[in-house]
């Protein structure tokens, strides 16, 4: 399985229902993406102040590297992914991309 994980800075003037669009539209690939398994995403509640300004993540598991290595070619995926880099502050910087092997 792989684990991907995006941490995420918005934008400050984004509104709440704006940010629940992009995470709606990433979630709304695992309808297209059969090995696309999981998909969570929010704002982060740690008390650790270890965040560097990143307040927002989401996780998407994938049955093996291939079923993410399709997601990431996907036409609706480079979509969302546009529109992802458009809403973080500071474009593609305002984005850290994981992937785990578990």
């Amino acid at each position: 399985m792989i684990r991907h994980i995006v941490l995420v800075k918005f934008r400050a003037e984004l509104a709440q229902a704006d940010i629940d669009a992009v995470f709606a539209e990433l979630d709304a690939l695992r309808a297209v993406m059969p090995g696309m398994l999981n998909f969570r995403a929010g704002a982060n509640v740690s008390r650790e102040g270890l965040n560097r300004g990143f307040g927002h993540a989401f996780i998407a598991d994938f049955a093996d590297a291939a079923a993410r290595d399709a997601y990431l070619e996907h036409p609706q995926h480079k979509a969302a992914g546009a529109r992802l880099v458009s809403a973080a502050a500071n474009g593609r910087d305002g984005i850290l991309v994981l992937d785990l092997a578990c």
